[in-house]
């Protein structure tokens, strides 16, 4: 009886235990973000945003089944209590991209939010924690605060290239806030680029903000969190103003330098009391401000002067006697001007870099190298005497003399001055602009004192986003251009793509843009950033629905280029392939219409009469000059129907099928008509025409009937060969060689072109010394020296492309669905290399490939995100000897295999992580 009557005791606690742990539920969802990956963000844009989240790596989860989320004003309020949003249980894998549908949201909103998912046996998580958004000032009438600045265009001085100088300008406000401050927000943008200081103190590390927008169509505004710089009492807000890409100069349009008013600030601090009030600082006529501080002068392309005997010590401090200061002229806000929260993060200083040598010189100057080609500015500690100069400037190379090369530079001056006041050990940086450089030159510092490497650091700086890729291998130069392509990547997104960072260039050229994008997808999370630089690209449009050649569009000629204008389409579909957001095909989903309209309305029967740079850069091009030997109407045709099939696949994603049905068939009657064109019935480029481009681009867009593209695949392989089996590919056919020869089973004549070591080839810049992707393929020889030509960046990063096959089909990870939802696993081993290896931060989560290739041993790892599957292609000799964890995949039946050929094995499965091996 005893022993009964504490069994059952047993029993129930075990039932009570039971029931308990149902409840619970299992390990809760991790790294919820927002929109485009969106962590936690204030002053966020987006009032209508989406949610995602990762399920945490465990055999519980695998797969989601459903999914609840919640929204309150409070967190108080969750999960039971959401007073803004319940989406209730959604039967539904959905774990990216779920869009809000509660309450509309406001400007300043705070939401708090968290969900639950639920597995593949219908079992429940825990609720994740707690995560919150704040919203900026969405609209122009948020605005109390009205424009202010000094009238710099009025008196300023005009350079040498004929722009207007804007002097820097000081701004600042006295305020006094009663006692028990609860927070503080600083809403602030400008019409050329700031920093803020409340107090003495800097508001935040930004780097020039708040960025670069077209002016005249949009704004970006920027949240600060100040609550801890704000105290009760006195007070001040200060600001300094630099023209950077409002007011300077900026490509080659003197009318778009002319034309540029005077910088100005536009500031709304708003401070919330702990009874709820709130008072409110705002940017008007009662402001002081000064240009006579001690930044003379600040360009993008030319550099900075900083004079010491002009500090004007704590005028961004309470107290300061400013009766001397101008009082500032107010501007209403353009209604026509739209002010919006910034949608990607802002520049940062990101990295640094000590010099590895100092190269002595006999001019009183000194030399430090860096060891990699960047982008940023100087940290310089240097010993200055009273009165003297220091002079600081900069190179990506070498002459072979040991000179400064800076021809590239052109008229970018890029040198920035320091002024001494006393005799003194300075430690300064420019503020207000940016170079691109390997080496940094100094003269005038104290020449009784030895230089020393500590004297110069480099401040690397790009955009604020984090790496999302890595790739390596066996091989020590494969390994060198994957880091050439990142330190590219880096230094041409900028706020923007550039195509450029040092010349008098710096422009977002959309062709160059359009070829990188995927590449930068994998090495890096630049979701938010392509997402924005769209939304320039929109408000540029031009009215008949052409694409100008760079956005923001400051060039101003109204001209357009086929394989440049393209980026409108090509983009949007790529960022939605590969991150799953649909949101991106909505928003450019009419500017894609409005500019395959453009190609047919500038095409007769099909075939493009449009503008085209070609294959801009083509080495050795038989007709001169840069824009190759592939005939314009065959690349703008091939663009034409490209274009027409991506907006087609646009329209199925989003459900217009009547307009997918459109687009198909207009990507059918160009193509169609690009055949008959273009292609005689043996398979060739008409009147000896052909070129490795212009085959790349039939076969890589898929232009040609079956019949017709088995006859062109010999005149491709014809000409690699005539070209001594090396490329003959400039900026738009290089992306499409690797593509290609993949898909025609010719993954050894990639590798060839690959591995090539002489001109043109991508380790023939490695083997000269480079750190970045070049522009042109022969920028520089060792036993040649540099291109004749002054348009030679040595940091461009359109042939990077190429890292986009690296990932795929060296390390051997791709999408197959949208986001990742189905990943590819498909690495395809070659000599030289004996192993490789890559990873990638998925939506979903982590996915890597890791194998080694030894004596025709192949060993393969390889993890794969919950809630996703893969199929997982294996080479053999014999099926018997492949391998999954073990267990030979042809005896046991739990093992789903899709496809089977002689030679290769396609596996389905799930998330987790697996071991393969097979002989080949």
């Amino acid at each position: 009886m005893k022993t009964h009557f504490k069994n059952s005791i047993i029993f129930f606690a075990f039932l009570i235990l039971l029931v308990s742990c149902n409840e619970k539920g299992f390990s809760p969802a991790e790294l919820l973000t927002v929109s485009e990956g969106f962590t936690n963000p204030i002053g966020f844009y987006d009032a209508d945003p989406t949610f995602s989240w990762k399920l945490p790596v465990s055999s519980n989860s695998k797969t989601q089944s459903a999914y609840h989320i919640v929204a309150a004003s409070s967190p108080d309020l969750l999960p039971d209590k959401a007073d803004l949003w319940d989406s209730e249980k959604q039967q539904s894998s959905q774990s990216i991209f779920v869009k809000y549908n509660g309450k509309e949201l406001v400007s300043s909103q705070k939401v708090y939010w968290q969900v639950k998912y639920w597995n593949q046996e219908d079992k429940s998580s825990e609720w994740s924690a707690v995560n919150h958004f704040e919203l900026g000032l969405l609209k122009n009438s948020d605005w109390q605060a009205r424009w202010i600045g000094l009238p710099t265009a009025k008196d300023a001085d005009t350079s040498d290239r004929g722009s207007i100088i804007h002097k820097p300008q000081y701004l600042r406000k006295d305020f006094e806030i009663p006692e028990n401050i609860a927070s503080a927000r600083l809403y602030v943008t400008a019409k050329g680029v700031f920093d803020a200081w409340i107090n003495g103190e800097d508001v935040s590390n930004d780097v020039m903000p708040p960025g670069w927008t077209p002016y005249q169509k949009r704004i970006e505004t920027i949240t600060y969190d100040v609550t801890h710089f704000v105290n009760s009492g006195k007070n001040t807000l200060a600001f300094e103003l630099a023209p950077g890409w409002y007011a300077g100069r900026l490509g080659w349009s003197k009318e778009y330098w002319k034309t540029s008013s005077s910088p100005k600030i536009l500031s709304q601090l708003e401070i919330t009391l702990k009874d709820g009030s709130k008072k409110v600082i705002i940017s008007d006529d009662s402001w002081k401000a000064t240009n006579n501080g001690p930044i003379r002068f600040s360009e993008i392309y030319d550099g900075e002067i900083y004079n010491a005997n002009y500090e004007i010590p704590k005028w961004n401090k309470p107290n300061y006697d400013d009766s001397a200061w101008q009082q500032v002229l107010v501007e209403n806000i353009d209604t026509d001007v739209r002010l919006e929260p910034k949608r990607h993060h802002p520049v940062k200083q990101k990295l640094t870099l000590q010099p590895k040598t100092i190269i002595g010189q006999a001019d009183a100057s000194v030399i430090f190298d860096l060891g990699q080609n960047m982008v940023g500015v100087p940290l310089v500690k240097v010993p200055v005497k009273k009165g003297d100069t220091l002079k600081i400037r900069f190179s990506e190379m070498l002459s072979p003399d040991g000179s400064f090369y800076t021809q590239n530079y052109r008229s970018a001056k890029s040198t920035d001055y320091y002024i001494a006041k006393a005799d003194e050990t300075i430690q300064w940086s420019p503020k207000f602009t940016f170079h691109g450089f390997r080496y940094v030159e100094l003269s005038g510092y104290d020449q009784s004192q030895k230089p020393t490497k500590d004297w110069i650091t480099g401040l690397v700086q790009y955009s604020d986003f984090e790496q999302k890729g890595s790739f390596t291998s066996s091989q020590e130069k494969l390994n060198q251009l994957q880091s050439n392509i990142v330190w590219g990547l880096r230094g041409n997104f900028f706020d923007i793509p550039t195509d450029c960072p040092q010349r008098d260039e710096r422009l977002g050229w959309t062709g160059d843009a359009q070829v990188f994008a995927p590449t930068s997808i994998y090495n890096a999370d630049v979701h938010a950033f392509w997402a924005s630089w769209l939304e320039s690209m929109r408000d540029s449009q031009y009215e008949n629905g052409g694409i100008p050649f760079v956005v923001p569009d400051v060039l101003k000629n109204n001209n357009v280029s086929s394989g440049w204008g393209d980026a409108a389409v090509v983009i949007p579909w790529e960022i939605y392939f590969r991150t799953g957001d649909e949101s991106i095909l909505e928003e450019n989903f009419e500017m894609m219409k409005r500019w395959v309209q453009y190609h047919k309305d500038t095409s007769n029967d099909f075939i493009s009469r449009m503008n085209s740079f070609a294959d801009w850069l083509q080495p050795y091009p038989v007709k001169g000059g840069t824009k190759g030997d592939t005939s314009k109407e065959l690349i703008g045709t091939a663009y034409f129907a490209h274009v027409s099939k991506l907006t087609a696949q646009a329209a199925k994603v989003l459900n217009k099928q009547k307009e997918a049905s459109e687009f198909e068939t207009l990507y059918q009657n160009v193509a169609h008509a690009f055949e008959n064109e273009f292609f005689n019935d043996n398979g060739e480029i008409k009147d000896n025409q052909g070129t490795q481009t212009g085959y790349l681009l039939a076969l890589g867009f898929d232009l040609l009937s079956n019949e017709k593209k088995q006859k062109a695949i010999p005149h491709l392989l014809e000409k690699i060969e005539e070209a001594d089996n090396h490329l003959r590919t400039g900026f738009l056919g290089t992306p499409l060689l690797s593509k290609v020869l993949d898909d025609i089973g010719r993954i050894d004549l990639m590798y060839q072109l690959l591995f090539n070591e002489t001109y043109p080839s991508w380790f023939y810049s490695i083997n000269q010394g480079a750190t970045t992707v070049w522009e042109r393929w022969n920028s520089y020889s060792k036993t040649e020296g540099f291109s004749k030509e002054k348009m030679n960046s040595l940091n461009h990063y359109a042939y990077g492309a190429i890292g986009q096959w690296m990932y795929e089909r060296i390390a051997g990870i791709a999408p197959l669905e949208a986001g990742y939802k189905k990943i590819r696993i498909a690495p395809r081993p070659h000599e030289p290399l004996t192993s490789a290896s890559g990873s990638l931060d998925t939506p979903y989560g982590k996915v890597s490939s890791s194998w080694k290739y030894i004596k025709g041993e192949f060993s393969l790892e390889i993890t794969i995100p919950s809630n996703t599957t893969a199929l997982l292609s294996v080479l053999y000799n014999d099926i018997n000897d492949v391998t999954l964890n073990g267990v030979k995949i042809n005896n046991d039946k739990n093992i789903k295999i899709v496809e089977q050929k002689d030679d290769e094995v396609v596996i389905e499965v799930s998330a987790g992580k697996y071991t393969i091996n097979s002989k080949f």
